[in-house]
């Protein structure tokens, strides 16, 4: 997926004219990177690739064996003596305490420079953009006219003649030839397919490749001056702007996409397999309790009425339970994600992948509106960090961790992302990984990025 993203950036980038204002200079800093994130995997590896650790913390093989450890759980961050990532951006990462074999959370930060493709149309010009690698052929470069009467279809058109283009004074256009489509719509398309295709590569693969399970997956791209972070999934992102927090995605679960399925189950009754019912209670409904009358709600309402119970409503509810218990048909927590073509009730044939969607949100940050500080990060994380930690105690972290060290020095934002890590995951004590306040820690794998927003200071 990390190369999807990549690719289906590129190749838009490449046809893209000049934008002004947006352009980087050569001798400016390097853009960030898109980590599209961590990935947080739920199945097992493909059949002849398994998982590893990012490249870029360069592992020996003894710290790879500290790594998989789940008793010592060691955090794993860049060293100061190796490569930095772009804009000294900070990572941090730890297995988890057993609940699998493998650290299923995997990560990926890349920094690509796309030319503009040479047309009759286009000027050539040189782009920039962040994403992932993977080899892959991609389609001509689209290129946008300045002149929207030239339109592509148009040009297969015999030309016009003059009794053609002699119109009545009185007469008035009777519909528009052509919408406005600005290049951040056009970044976020390409974005949202790369998601897709993705998808359609695991289906495509599951068998050969022995691929199953599925994953979330966070992806952030630096473009002309944007940050677009796509998100499907319960991983998250978030800005800390001079104190303030900025979400820049929310979690895709049963209850926060519950009007979606609920109207997907509505309107194909069929995949609910005479087993589910659209429809949601406070509780299971008992069989004494026909003819009653019962709190409901169904996929157009936000609050709850009464209706009648009648025979269909004893079927078990296609979303059940609250927070973070709440499944989709008794099996799935995430309503959104890659893979889980294969995912079926327990003990039944009903599938469960036309619940589940791979189109990512996509929100963007225009970096070049606001005048930024060393202080303002982008932070992300899998659930490991957002499941015991909330948005203002990973700001709080972060803003003691920064104020500690000089705003020029590289390793701050290292720094930042380890103590963010450590805090969440706790420490180990005889009832389990615990917080500093003696909450249970987190047993999951964490994985988090920290991106400085204002170090470079020079984003056109």
């Amino acid at each position: 997926m990390l190369g999807r993203v990549r690719t289906a950036v590129a190749q838009l980038v490449g046809g893209l004219g000049p934008t002004p204002g947006a352009q980087r200079p050569r001798d400016s800093p390097a853009p960030p990177p898109a980590p599209p994130g961590p990935s947080a995997c739920r199945g097992p590896p493909a059949g002849g690739g398994g998982f590893s650790r990012p490249a870029f913390l360069q592992l020996s093989s003894e710290e790879l064996q500290r790594a998989d450890d789940h008793a010592g759980r060691a955090v794993q961050s860049p060293r100061e003596t190796r490569r930095r990532l772009p804009w000294s951006t900070g990572y941090a990462e730890v297995i988890n305490a057993g609940k699998s074999q493998h650290n299923e959370d995997q990560a990926c930060c890349e920094v690509v420079v796309v030319d503009r493709r040479c047309s009759p149309r286009c000027n050539p010009a040189p782009k920039e953009c962040t994403g992932e690698a993977e080899g892959d052929s991609s389609p001509a470069p689209l290129c946008l006219q300045s002149d929207s009467r030239a339109l592509p279809a148009e040009r297969n058109r015999a030309p016009l003649t003059q009794a053609d283009v002699e119109l009545p004074n009185d007469a008035l256009p009777r519909f528009h030839l052509e919408k406005a489509v600005s290049h951040e719509s056009l970044v976020i398309g390409a974005i949202e397919n790369a998601f897709k295709r993705m998808d359609e590569q695991i289906e495509r693969e599951r068998t050969t490749r022995l691929v199953a399970g599925g994953c979330c997956a966070l992806a952030v791209v630096y473009l002309l001056g944007k940050v677009y972070v796509a998100n499907a999934g319960d991983s998250r992102a978030i800005i800390i702007r001079n104190g303030e927090i900025i979400p820049m995605s929310r979690e895709f679960t049963p209850e926060t996409e519950r009007q979606r399925l609920q109207f997907l189950g509505f309107l194909r009754p069929e995949l609910l397999g005479n087993e589910f019912t659209h429809l949601e209670f406070p509780r299971r409904i008992q069989h004494k309790e026909l003819g009653k009358k019962m709190l409901y709600r169904d996929q157009n309402m936000d609050g709850w009425a009464y209706k009648r119970i009648e025979e269909d409503d004893l079927k078990f509810p296609l979303i059940y339970g609250e927070g973070k218990k709440a499944r989709v048909m008794a099996t799935i927590g995430v309503t959104r994600g890659l893979g889980d073509h294969d995912l079926k009730v327990y003990n039944s044939d009903i599938h469960i992948k036309p619940f589940l969607s791979c189109v990512p949100e996509v929100r963007v940050y225009d970096l070049t509106q606001y005048e930024h500080c060393p202080d303002d990060v982008l932070v992300l994380g899998t659930d490991g960090l957002w499941d015991v930690t909330n948005d203002r105690e990973v700001a709080d972290v972060v803003t003691e961790v920064l104020m500690g060290y000089e705003p020029n020095d590289p390793c701050r934002y290292t720094v930042a992302a380890y103590e963010l890590v450590l805090r969440s995951r706790g420490v180990l004590k005889e009832r389990g990984w615990r917080l500093a306040n003696d909450k249970l820690g987190s047993g999951d794998d964490i994985s988090v990025f920290v991106v400085p927003l204002g170090g470079p200071g020079n984003y056109t």
